[in-house]
């Protein structure tokens, strides 16, 4: 019974010298772990004889239960001071001064689209909108896409229920806009898109703005004019140059991409070209009367530009700190 007392007056010792929960289950371990020495004692009782053997167990479990309790009562004091210490840091002082309500501002991307839909308003661009949630006619058929084109492919369009799908750009805005409206037609159709595309540099929920101007006169120099001065004026530099090099999209004939330029190297931005004529097909226009242009903008690249920002997932990941620039 001696080695019992000490035992426990070992572990009470040990339980008031540590203020933290992993030291005190450390402690618990020297006493009543796989190797503690009240453990230890229990696998003594063995070598006793069997009238000697019951007494000493319950003077065993005694101890043990003493120990589990003072083991208990200190878990508690060190999680009650704890609490204490969090209550004390985090009081708030209800005297000071109340923090003035911020002011919130718009998006970086919305600040782009506006200044282009401003820029295009000034030449005569009316702005349309049209469903997102598009059918196989609108997003690829009525832009003379073919059925075995790799656009269709899973991989690059999201669908959905009934054969419908997520507009992989605005261009349906343009066949829905021209099957309503006679030329001339001068429009923009700026608006989310989505592609499945996600990366370091992509996203699979992006925004575009697409142009078009259809008349009796619009030529491949009138597309030329308006890229020109719109990018211009977007980025503010009289010095920027614009390059159109020779490409192919389904739904323009002839086709370019365009890029641009205010000091070392090129940046592609977008594509463009001549509306083909299976296009108007589709939507009433005479293509012997008429004839237009298009051209496609990537809004994250230009806003990228125009405020600096080098990493596109700096727009989706609403990071206070970089939105608060913009306000």
């Amino acid at each position: 019974m001696s080695k019992l007392d000490e035992i426990l007056g070992e572990a009470q010792a040990a339980f008031a010298a540590v203020d933290s929960l992993p030291a005190l289950d450390q402690a618990k371990a020297r006493f009543i772990g796989k190797s503690g020495l009240i453990t230890e004692q229990m696998k003594g009782l063995g070598a006793l004889a069997p009238e000697a053997r019951k007494a000493a167990g319950a003077q065993i479990n005694q101890v043990k239960d003493q120990v589990e309790a003072l083991l208990k009562a200190r878990r508690e004091a060190i999680q009650a001071a704890q609490l204490e210490r969090q209550l004390k840091e985090e009081s708030l002082d209800v005297t000071l001064p109340g923090r003035g309500e911020a002011m919130g501002g718009l998006h970086p991307v919305t600040l782009a689209l506006e200044r282009i839909e401003a820029l295009f308003a000034t030449i005569g661009f009316a702005v349309a909108d049209g469903p997102e949630v598009e059918t196989d006619f609108y997003n690829f058929t009525a832009l003379n896409i073919p059925e075995d084109h790799p656009a269709r492919a899973m991989h690059d369009t999201f669908y959905v229920e009934d054969g419908q799908l997520l507009r992989t750009h605005t261009s349906p805005v343009q066949v829905h806009y021209m099957q309503d409206h006679q030329p001339p037609i001068r429009i923009i159709a700026p608006g989310r898109v989505f592609r499945v595309d996600s990366d370091a540099t992509h996203s699979p929920m992006f925004h575009q703005v697409e142009g078009l101007w259809v008349d009796e006169q619009a030529s491949f120099a009138n597309l030329k004019g308006v890229i020109q001065d719109f990018l211009q004026r977007f980025f503010e530099r009289d010095d920027l140059r614009v390059r159109f090099r020779p490409s192919f999209f389904p739904f323009t004939e002839p086709s370019a991409e365009m890029d641009m330029s205010w000091g070392d190297g090129w940046l592609e931005i977008g594509g463009c070209g001549m509306v083909h004529p299976n296009v108007f097909g589709h939507v009433g226009i005479d293509p012997e009367r008429y004839q237009g242009f298009a051209f496609g903008l990537g809004v994250e690249r230009l806003a990228m530009l125009r405020y600096g920002v080098d990493d596109l997932r700096l727009f989706f990941e609403n990071d206070l700190r970089f939105l608060k620039q913009f306000a």
